[in-house]
């Protein structure tokens, strides 16, 4: 019996790892969430993107499912309980340190949030498009001598690090591991870096632990100018800590790559509280999740998923 393989993955640049997968499966590949309901009961093997939240309502209908493959280092679009429970196995590609090395985005977008706040730059385009040349009015702040605290130095927290050197600024880390000596960083305690940074980017993983680990409590020991940038997960953010404390002018502003509920309505997303605030503050800049998207880590992601699954069917 050959497996039935159902993807909901754009493939157009990955034609050799699809001719591969059709000679030892039927494959089936489908973007629109309706038709991936409609075919979910006889597949066996699930390839899917990360804007698809697997949970248990999808988990009920994919009764003959045994694999999934995910082109994504985050996972919190599937309920892992629910896959112990139907005895499910899932492969992604957040181990898979010698891909991911070469993946830049997420770390070069963080900076595309900050300077966009700094920089003013949205709103400047918009009064050049009018003709309106207000130099003065759109003035912003440098890099240059700021200290910027990353916490999380794994391999995104680490590119980041590569990059605020570059700017000169002065880096403060937090991480649960050690980290060696260098003179161009310094380990501190979560407290310190948010008292002392201009800047602060989150790069940790959303665990129970790390779940809103930006509550009200560590925004208040921030600066009034500091700018908060997640490229993470939504849920390491208390958003309403958050809302509150750009209402207030706590903080100067944040950029979001993400927030919590990404995965709702569009309808409910367009109503959803920072999104609402965003449209009529320039102090919050929010992104629907592109971190990753760029031509190298998609289709890279991709071809490599794709001939992961194809290893382990074939055997």
């Amino acid at each position: 019996m050959k497996h039935k393989i159902l993807c909901n993955l754009d493939l157009k640049d990955c034609k050799k790892e699809i001719s591969n997968l059709k000679k030892i499966s039927v494959f089936q590949n489908f973007l629109n969430k309706k038709d991936i309901e409609k075919r979910i009961k006889d597949t066996t093997i699930f390839i899917c993107s990360a804007s698809l939240k697997l949970d248990k309502k999808f988990f009920i209908k994919a009764k003959k499912l045994k694999l999934i493959f995910t082109p994504s280092t985050g996972t919190d679009h599937i309920d892992f309980d629910e896959l112990k429970k139907n005895k499910i196995k899932v492969y992604h590609i957040a181990k898979e340190k010698k891909l991911i090395n070469n993946f830049t985005a997420t770390s070069e977008l963080a900076f595309c949030l900050l300077l966009n706040l700094l920089r003013k730059s949205l709103e400047a385009n918009k009064e050049a498009k009018n003709g309106i040349w207000a130099r003065e009015k759109f003035s912003g702040f440098q890099l240059k001598d700021k200290v910027i605290g990353i916490i999380g130095f794994g391999r995104l927290g680490k590119i980041t690090a590569k990059i605020a050197k570059g700017f000169g600024m002065k880096i403060l880390i937090n991480d649960i591991k050690k980290i060696k000596k260098s003179s161009n960083l310094k380990k501190v305690k979560l407290d310190h870096l948010l008292k002392k940074s201009d800047y602060i980017f989150l790069h940790v993983h959303l665990t129970p632990k790390t779940n809103k680990l930006i509550n009200k409590k560590n925004i208040k020991l921030m600066k009034k100018n500091a700018i908060l940038i997640n490229t993470s997960r939504g849920k390491l953010i208390d958003e309403e800590a958050l809302l509150n404390s750009l209402k207030k002018k706590k903080i100067a502003g944040a950029g979001l790559d993400m927030i919590d509920g990404e995965w709702l309505d569009k309808k409910k997303l367009y109503n959803h509280k920072l999104i609402k605030f965003s449209r009529k503050h320039s102090n919050l800049l929010i992104l629907p999740h592109i971190g990753g998207s760029t031509y190298e880590s998609i289709v890279g992601a991709r071809k490599f998923i794709l001939n992961k699954a194809y290893r382990l069917i074939k055997r």
